[in-house]
């Protein structure tokens, strides 16, 4: 199996490691915009000849045809999001499966005809979440005869151990990207009517609601994006579902920090003019902060993947969690964020390169992926799923 890697930050150096460790993946070609670091990596990790460094410049599409003319199995993209479809559009010229692990852009979603028509397979929104949460609400819907309510939450923050700053929080992807989503807003359904959240109000007190996660302690909830479109994918309709969230977790007090910073408008994007000198402020404060807020050589960080669902199953009123807690293995130093989306981005591109996933098209996690086959692939990656069924009544 020959894999092309595209990206190698923190994510697809994970990717990188796992696809190593399989016989099975003889070739990998690995591809960044920071050539020398990845070479220096790729030598300090002793992964040999198994492994091809090359350089990449994301925004130019003949430099991404270049390296997918030599026709890899899969390609897995980790690059930055906005340059999705862009990647979508080389790899179905090329005529390769992709593997990614963002929302679906529209530039992506228009190609989708295109894609099945070439025989291709194209699993975007896999790596944590979204990626590991859809799978888990796919399996979890499908338990029940019908639904109720579905709430689903992902946590990527450090230890509590390691959570002593004013933000309890510390950086194990993007921190440009974290900001960025603090005012995307989102979607919900509540009493069976779609419920709009600004970008500025994603952290107001009556958008937060807690949550309690044994082993973990209490958390805040806010939404994360739009989720309506999952219901869809399931085929239930919105308007008939008592409660429906995708809801991002962080320790207490994480959330009245931001909306402070929100009100004082330091989260715009709209571009500020200093001295003559032109910046865009939540850029200027994702890299003022970062260097302080980073997750220390021997810290651990904590993703959880939780999908809670309540329905009817034979006429009796049930409820389904679905849980993926993971930590940062200190033996090869991925974190937690890293193993849940690299290794998932990974198990994708292998389960199509090796055909234990042959449908063709542009595939859905929520609908369109063995539960069995992945948990089992997971659990080999030391990351376990859970899953607790209760009668209510």
């Amino acid at each position: 199996m020959n894999i092309l890697l595209l990206g190698a930050g923190m994510q697809g150096k994970a990717a990188l490691h796992d696809l190593w460790r399989n016989p099975e993946v003889t070739k990998i070609v690995a591809a960044d915009g920071d050539l020398p670091a990845l070479r220096r990596h790729v030598r300090e990790r002793g992964y040999g000849d198994k492994v091809a460094c090359e350089s990449v410049a994301a925004e130019n599409p003949a430099s991404i045809l270049r390296l997918m003319a030599a026709h890899p199995d899969v390609v897995i993209d980790l690059l930055p999001s906005r340059f999705s479809p862009l990647v979508g559009q080389a790899a179905l010229r090329s005529r390769v499966h992709l593997v990614n692990t963002v929302y679906v852009l529209p530039g992506m979603r228009e190609l989708a005809a295109d894609i099945a028509a070439a025989g291709l397979t194209f699993l975007p929104e896999f790596g944590m979440d979204p990626g590991i949460d859809l799978v888990l609400l796919g399996r979890a819907v499908g338990l029940f005869d019908s639904i109720e309510a579905i709430d689903s939450y992902g946590a990527g923050v450090p230890e509590e151990a390691a959570s002593r700053n004013p933000i309890r929080y510390k950086v194990t992807w993007t921190f440009a990207g974290v900001l960025r989503a603090y005012m995307r807003g989102g979607r919900l359904v509540r009493g069976g009517r779609i419920v709009e959240i600004g970008g500025r109000e994603m952290f107001s007190p009556e958008n937060i609601h807690e949550i309690t996660i044994p082993g973990l302690g209490r958390f805040e909830a806010y939404a994360n994006g739009d989720a309506v479109p999952y219901a869809r994918a399931l085929g239930i309709d919105p308007s008939r579902l008592q409660g429906l969230g995708r809801y991002a977790c962080r320790w207490p007090g994480h959330c009245a920090f931001w909306k402070k910073l929100v009100d004082l408008h330091l989260l715009d994007d709209e571009p500020l003019t200093v001295d003559g000198v032109t910046v865009n402020r939540r850029r200027f404060l994702a890299a003022a902060m970062e260097p302080y807020i980073r997750l220390g050589e021997k810290e651990r960080d904590v993703a959880v993947i939780r999908v809670d669902v309540t329905g009817m199953k034979h006429g009796k009123r049930m409820r389904a969690v679905l849980q993926v807690i993971d930590r940062r293995d200190l033996a090869t130093g991925f974190t937690a964020m890293s193993r849940t989306v690299g290794y998932t981005a990974s198990i994708g591109a292998q389960l199509i390169g090796s055909g234990q996933i042959g449908q063709r098209g542009l595939l859905s996690p929520v609908r369109d992926i063995p539960y069995d086959l992945f948990k089992g692939e997971l659990a080999g990656r030391g990351i376990h799923i859970s899953e607790e069924i209760t009668f209510l009544e």
